[in-house]
Order: C-alpha cells, then structure tokens, then sequence
C-alpha cells in the first residue's frame, strides 16, 4: 500500500508540499500541484481521513438531522446546507431523526461518533433541556426551526405565531367566519405557534374558535384529506379552510373536489410554506412563506462563521413570514349569502 512518503519521492518533492497539496493549500504552484496528483494517481494513494482529522482535529464534515429524507420541505434545506458547504470544501453526514425522541438521539450520538466538527439539527421531538446540555458539549451545534430562549444565538428561525396569524387574518379580512383550522401534530413547537397565531387572529375579529372545526393533522398530504373528511362530517357550516401545511392543503382540496365542491367559489383554502407545486395546480394556492432553504443556508454559514473562522459570511437568524395571495381564496360576498 502506498504511503505519503512514496508520493513525496515520486514527485519529487517534499512530505511538506505532498501535505500542502492534499489540504489544497494555495501556496502550492500548478505545477507542482500536478506532479503530486499525478505521482497519488500512478500509485493509486488515497489519503487517510480519518488519521488526517485526528491529526489537525477537524474533519471538514459537517452532521445535519433532519425529521424525514423525503418530501418538498427538507429537500430543498439539505440541498442549501450541502451547496454553502460544499463551496468552502467541507462535507455533510446526513440522518434521520423521524420525530422520534428515541431516533433523534441515536442520530445525534451516531454524527457524534463519526468526528463531525458542528452538528446542524432540525430536531422536534427532544425536550428543550437536552439541546441546552447538548449545546454545552465541545461539538459546535446550531438548530433550525427551534427557538430556545437560553441559546437563541445558536437557533435560526421562523416567526411561526405571526405566520399562523397572517394566514387567518387574511381570511378574515375577506369576510370569513365558518373557518376550520387544520393544524400540524401539536407535539411540534411550530405547529403549537401556527395554532396559537391561528387563534389571535380569531379573536381580534370575535371569531369564536370551534374546536370542532380544529383538526390534528401530520403535515403531510393524507393527514390533510383525513382531516377534510372529518370536518364534512361535522355537518358545520364552513366557508374556509387555515391549513398549517401546503401538503396538508392540498390533500384537503382534494376531497373538496371529489365531493364536486368548488374551490374557492363554494370553500376558500390557504395554506403554509409555500412549497413549489400548489403553485402550478388550478386553483394556485394562496399560502404563507416559510423560508426553509434559506434557514438551511444560514446554519451552514453559521458553522462556516463560528467553527470555521470564515469571518466574511454573515448570519441571519430570525426570519419573517410573508404573505403570497393567489387563487385558492376569495372573498365570502361572492361565495355565499351568509
């Protein structure tokens, strides 16, 4: 097996500069660049990460837990964490932590072990009080979509509340007062503040909220078509649905118009994230931004800042929902006659 010293003899230059080249140090000409390349080619030498992290104590690979792999939600967030890391040479790990207590510190225990240098975690089903002693552990972590008080300089956001009380308010504000709520499982921190921003909205337009036209669902496509059929069932009368989800949204339109009503002339929709394809179904639906990617972008320029020393990136943490009006809601006068 070929070692450092056989590439610094074959081309002919120093272990230093053989060193230099694999860490992709700009000190080195071209053309010496080459002949090292070229010489770890011939010899077929690749080098030992993992003796080499243990050397200089950084691996350049970066941990990132998710809840789920699939979907249009945390592609995108994963996709802008890999691209922001990738462009300064480090690496991601990936896991899943599937909402589970449990997975989601099995996965947090497995990056750990793999010598990550920082760990950015979208994690829902830990208690508050673990992250905090997590954040206190010598690897570097940053969470996205949770906000914790005590360690709120290592958590990039989304102002949930207001963007649970945006969506209501603009159904309000087109003369709804029939108003269902299906909601996202409220053992997550945002869906818990969708429901409460869902609620203000409520109640400065003295809208009672009937907990009969709540629905817990799971963010995903049937939690929102289960939850449409439940509140049919309820024989209430309702002119518009606030969805926690555009997944949720879509699967609820769709019993809608299985059942032949009209959307929005016979029941209004607005949804939550803003994810690409309800903009390109008929009607488009109308539906609160939730940046995603951008969060994903800004925990890997975190790292990037705090772990890597890199002092041009800069770090928002905090982001605000925005409002995106489309088709899928209109205004009760000509819906109906209530």
């Amino acid at each position: 097996m070929a070692t450092i010293y056989d590439v610094s003899v074959m081309a002919g230059v120093s272990l230093a500069t053989v060193s230099r080249v694999m860490n992709d140090n700009t000190k080195v000409s071209d053309k010496t660049k080459q002949k090292v390349l070229d010489a770890m080619a011939a010899l077929g030498y690749r080098p030992n990460t993992i003796a080499q992290s243990l050397a200089s104590n950084c691996s350049n690979s970066v941990g990132v837990l998710v809840s789920q792999l699939d979907g249009p939600y945390y592609g995108p967030m994963m996709t802008e964490i890999e691209t922001a890391l990738r462009t300064a040479n480090k690496h991601v790990i990936i896991a899943a932590g599937h909402s589970d207590e449990k997975q989601e510190k099995e996965a947090v225990e497995f990056l750990l072990s793999r010598g990550c240098d920082a760990l950015i975690l979208d994690i829902e089903a830990v208690s508050d009080e673990y992250l905090i002693k997590l954040s206190k552990a010598s690897t570097p972590v940053v969470f996205i979509n949770r906000y914790i008080e005590s360690i709120k300089e290592r958590c990039v956001y989304l102002e949930n509340e207001l963007g649970g009380y945006m969506a209501t308010q603009y159904i309000l504000s087109l003369g709804h007062k029939d108003v269902a709520y299906i909601s996202g499982p409220l053992y997550k921190l945002d869906a818990r503040d969708r429901l409460k921003g869902h609620k203000r909205a409520l109640q400065e337009y003295q809208v009672p909220f009937d907990p009969e036209l709540c629905f817990e669902g799971n963010f995903r496509e049937f939690g929102g078509s289960d939850a449409m059929e439940y509140l049919l069932s309820r024989n209430k009368p309702i002119t518009a649905v606030v969805c926690a989800s555009d997944q949720m949204a879509s699967g609820a339109i769709s019993v809608c118009l299985e059942r032949g009503l009209r959307v929005p002339d016979d029941i209004s929709f607005i949804g939550y994230d803003n994810i690409p394809f309800p903009q390109y179904i008929s009607p488009k639906l109308s539906t609160v931004n939730n940046p995603i990617h951008e969060m994903g972008k800004m925990a890997a320029r975190w790292v990037l800042q705090q772990v890597y020393n890199d002092k041009d990136v800069t770090v928002e943490s905090s982001f605000q929902p925005e409002l995106f009006i489309r088709d899928s809601a209109k205004a009760i006068s000509t819906n109906h006659d209530n």
